[in-house]
């Protein structure tokens, strides 16, 4: 199968005047998230730029992740199985049926790429046709041995080399640049997330970045624009991106996340994983307070269950987990400065996802990563329930937030399939593609 068969398809931005039913679908190594929403014009909003809808959770249905592993499928039945009681249980809450989701990935090796390009401007001003035309040359420009592209983002325009603008059109110059922001994958891990979801019976709009549509849903205006790292702490991936210029300029991914301090929770102290991740959900840290030093918190050995439980210092438990989060924030950091965003080079950082939830995390991060660090929870969104108001939740907002976005992206045409916006994708789209495909 080539790489233009495993490209995903693309979708329009929504109508600024017109309301949508959208689902989405959250595949994690931990969770798996459906979410079913009423995007809703909005006339504007100063603190979410780029909302142009409100949005308002029709049903949702969470489920434990099986067959995924590092954000990628391993187990295709299980997933599938996985993501059929999600739906459903979404379904059931919203009384809609779904033909079609927006589907994230995590998996995959996500990575990302610059480039510029120039082209010659006659005596005109810049018009349409040249922004194309430079666009173009840009994201002919990739080194990445084919890997299927994500997003394709214009970061900025500039004329004779002059600053950054955002719309260059009506300027005057004899070269134009282009700047653009491409998100690529693994094709075999975008291959699996898709073929799990089809499996099922479920079209697939577009599928966009976890680093992506985390920063969408937790960044305020001010924060895309001044320069902003977005880390989502996963189960089994952590995933990092960059917001300057009220845009995405850098994401990555490492195959480590909440899960691994779950599994040196059960080999330091010999439990079972899922004893281990309730110890961690309810008594976890990764700094010791004074307290800690008198609490005890009681646990069973694997093999001596009916046994009498033994009690440990609450410190141990803490002395488990601390040099994990911070082997994972290092690692974080050492990625973001080999690519140009050194710790503590004035960028403020948010975390969130399920990981964020740690007491004490953000004492370390600001230690290891930057002064500015805060807690990032799903913005501009009604109806979710109190259990999912949580960092936990950012990526599966993000994925309602992004059909608001998706029409600023730029991709070759002739590479690209294009599906409507509005939360599904019928039998007459799909039949009129395949007579275009045909004939």
């Amino acid at each position: 199968m080539s790489n233009r068969d495993l490209s995903p398809p693309r979708m329009k931005a929504l109508h600024s005047k017109r309301a949508a039913n959208v689902c989405v679908l959250d595949i994690g190594t931990t969770k798996i998230v459906c979410l079913i929403g009423r995007l809703m014009p909005l006339e504007g909003s100063e603190l979410l730029r780029g909302r142009t809808h409100r949005c308002k959770i029709l049903g949702i249905g969470v489920q434990r992740s099986r067959g995924i592993k590092g954000g990628a499928v391993v187990d295709m039945e299980m997933a599938e199985n996985a993501i059929r009681h999600a739906v459903d249980a979404a379904e059931r809450m919203a009384k809609l049926q779904v033909e079609s989701v927006i589907v994230n990935i995590s998996g995959g090796r996500i990575g990302s790429q610059c480039l510029q390009a120039s082209v010659p401007l006659g005596s005109a001003p810049v018009e349409g046709h040249d922004i194309h035309r430079a666009l173009q040359m840009a994201s002919g420009g990739r080194e990445d041995g084919g890997r299927p592209v994500l997003h394709s983002l214009p970061t900025g325009f500039s004329v004779d080399g002059g600053p950054p603008v955002l719309d260059p059109k009506r300027m005057a110059g004899s070269e134009l640049s282009a700047h653009m922001h491409m998100i690529t994958c693994e094709a075999v891990a975008l291959r699996n997330i898709m073929l799990a979801v089809e499996r099922c019976h479920i079209e697939i709009e577009a599928v966009v970045a976890s680093p992506y549509a985390a920063g969408l849903s937790v960044l305020v205006e001010d924060e895309a624009d001044m320069g902003t790292i977005v880390l989502d702490l996963g189960g089994g991936t952590t995933s990092a991106s960059s917001f300057a210029g009220g845009g995405i300029q850098y994401s990555d991914a490492i195959a480590v996340g909440g899960n691994h301090v779950s599994m040196d929770i059960a080999r330091g102290l010999t439990l079972r994983l899922d004893d281990a991740e309730r110890l961690k959900t309810h008594y976890g840290a990764c700094l010791a307070t004074t307290a800690d030093e008198r609490e005890t918190i009681s646990i069973v050995p694997v093999g001596e269950e009916g046994s009498t439980p033994k009690q440990l210092p609450k410190m141990d438990l803490v002395k488990i987990i601390r040099p994990r989060v911070e082997e994972i924030l290092e690692l974080v950091r050492d990625r973001l400065a080999a690519n140009g965003y050194p710790a503590h080079g004035g960028h403020r950082v948010v975390l969130t996802g399920g990981g964020s939830l740690l007491p004490g995390i953000q004492d370390v991060a600001r230690r290891i990563l930057s002064n500015q660090v805060r807690i990032g929870r799903p913005l501009g969104v009604q109806g979710l329930p109190e259990s999912a108001k949580n960092p936990a939740f950012a990526a599966s907002v993000g994925l309602l937030v992004y059909p608001q976005v998706a029409g600023i992206e730029k991709f070759d045409p002739e590479r690209s399939r294009t599906m409507l916006a509005t939360g599904t994708d019928g039998y007459v789209s799909r039949v009129s593609r395949w007579l275009l495909d045909s004939f």
